[in-house]
């Protein structure tokens, strides 16, 4: 894999194993999420999956997660 930067195509990032939550619909309203060589996180579109990646640190991702956890963007979905 070269160089990962924010915004590269997904189809670039070879070798990714993307994965969806189980709580994705069937409409394919979803991001994936590829753990990367390099323990960065790439998030991509589903309904684009050769469209753009997004590519985060560990401790990006972490600090969402625990974001979501404590409720702080349950606005966000209503």
């Amino acid at each position: 894999m070269n160089h990962t930067y924010n915004g590269m195509p997904a189809t670039d990032l070879a070798g990714a194993s993307w994965r969806k939550s189980r709580h994705s619909n069937s409409t394919g309203n979803c991001v994936e999420l590829a753990e990367l060589p390099d323990g960065s996180i790439a998030v991509r579109n589903s309904r684009f999956p050769g469209g753009p990646a997004l590519i985060y640190t560990r401790d990006e991702i972490r600090a969402l997660v625990l974001g979501v956890k404590d409720g702080e963007f349950d606005s966000l979905t209503v």
